[in-house]
């Protein structure tokens, strides 16, 4: 069987995870598969109300369960290795995540939002993928987290509730973590302005 014959769905089985997992992303706690959200974007028109376009991202990686870390946007083989960045690019933006990767099953495009200085996107073999780790490491710098104290504030698990298995949703997420990461750097007045009916 030729590359370019497999889906989308294939590539991302055969290639994609394997490469991920071999990267040291622990499969059932840090690599989330199919992610569907919306912008959150509220389209008023008269009396009718809808919501904004779904996006689903074929990746999300995590450091741990409340702090994303990557995106990434899998193609199938017949386009090329960078065809999935911009919207990558994308729902990283939507959800506050700074690393993004595309791939078509050869390789990843790697784009870095916490590079200042230099090449923002640099292409990466299957078998270089980034670690948890390596990840958290820029991420930290990125954010200013690299005192241990305030480190282990910003990473500290919070409520999940089990009975239900519900957790934030994504703004949320996006809130409690900003709201955390003022209060672990030292700030003792923070104020979250959230639109009614956000949670």
């Amino acid at each position: 069987m030729y590359k370019k014959d497999l889906s989308e769905r294939d590539i991302c089985t055969k290639f994609i995870t394997p490469a991920i997992v071999k990267a040291g992303w622990d499969k059932d706690s840090q690599i989330r598969e199919e992610v569907s959200f919306t912008a959150g974007k509220v389209i008023v028109r008269g009396k009718l109300v809808s919501r904004g376009k779904g996006k689903r991202a074929d990746y999300i990686l995590y450091y741990k369960n409340n702090i994303p870390l990557a995106v990434i946007e899998a193609k199938d083989n017949k386009h090329s290795v960078g065809a999935g960045i911009q919207q990558a690019i994308e729902y990283a933006q939507v959800l506050d995540v700074p690393f993004v990767f595309s791939s078509n099953g050869d390789s990843f495009i790697f784009h870095d939002k916490t590079v200042d200085f230099g090449k923002k996107e640099i292409e990466l073999p299957l078998d270089k993928f980034p670690s948890p780790q390596d990840l958290w490491q820029k991420y930290k710098k990125y954010k200013q987290l690299e005192d241990s104290e305030t480190e282990k504030l910003y990473t500290q698990a919070y409520h999940k509730d089990i009975a239900s298995n519900k957790e934030p949703r994504y703004y949320q997420r996006i809130a409690i973590n900003r709201a955390v990461e003022a209060i672990a750097k030292g700030q003792d007045r923070v104020l979250l302005v959230m639109a009614t009916g956000t949670g």
